[in-house]
């Protein structure tokens, strides 16, 4: 009967093991780049980037993935134009005083869309406005994407949807995220 117990102990050890997430992979924020685009009415491309960002991937005790990204408003530039970075900090625009962290936490999804490229839905939270958004996850160039070659994600969103209507008449609503992702260290075999 000890024995029995024992056993059965072990098994549901085993079995809660097992359940846990692995340790989440973190970016790396050395080699990764973060940025969006947003058009002038007039067709010129304005690209920004996110100079200070964190962001790591989970693996669920599913198998499946999650990402969480965090870009920092206070630091957000437009390299070149000091005057359109301060734009772009400022209360019209991400309002980094009040709103200093743009967030995306995705929907867990199986892990061989990063293999394959395809979509990646989740929740984008901008200015303290909460939407769901979907990133699409190009396909890889490489055998092993996140560390021999960038992860390559796109995403387009309505600027007015979150609270940053203003320049209506000189910039375009669309702003596309670009996100080109490396992780920190391969995984464990």
């Amino acid at each position: 009967m000890q024995l029995v117990r024992y056993a059965l102990l072990l098994a549901l050890g085993i079995c809660a093991g097992s359940a846990v997430a692995a340790e989440p992979l973190p970016f790396d924020t050395a080699q990764s780049r973060f940025g969006f685009e947003i058009r002038t009415r007039l067709g010129q491309r304005v690209e920004g980037v996110f100079p200070r960002f964190e962001g790591w991937i989970t693996e669920l005790p599913d198998g499946r993935h999650q990402v969480r990204l965090r870009m920092f408003t206070q630091y957000v530039e437009i390299p070149g134009k000091p005057r359109y970075t301060s734009w772009m900090r400022g209360d019209e625009f991400f309002d980094a005083a009040r709103y200093p962290v743009v967030e995306f936490d995705s929907d867990p999804y199986l892990p061989g869309v990063t293999e394959t490229g395809g979509p990646v839905p989740g929740r984008l939270s901008i200015r303290g406005i909460s939407r769901r958004e979907t990133m699409f996850l190009g396909k890889p160039e490489c055998e092993r994407p996140g560390y021999d070659c960038d992860l390559v994600s796109r995403g387009t969103v309505s600027r007015s949807l979150y609270g940053m209507d203003a320049w209506q008449m000189a910039l375009s609503d669309r702003v596309i995220f670009v996100l080109r992702t490396r992780l920190k260290s391969a995984p464990k075999p």
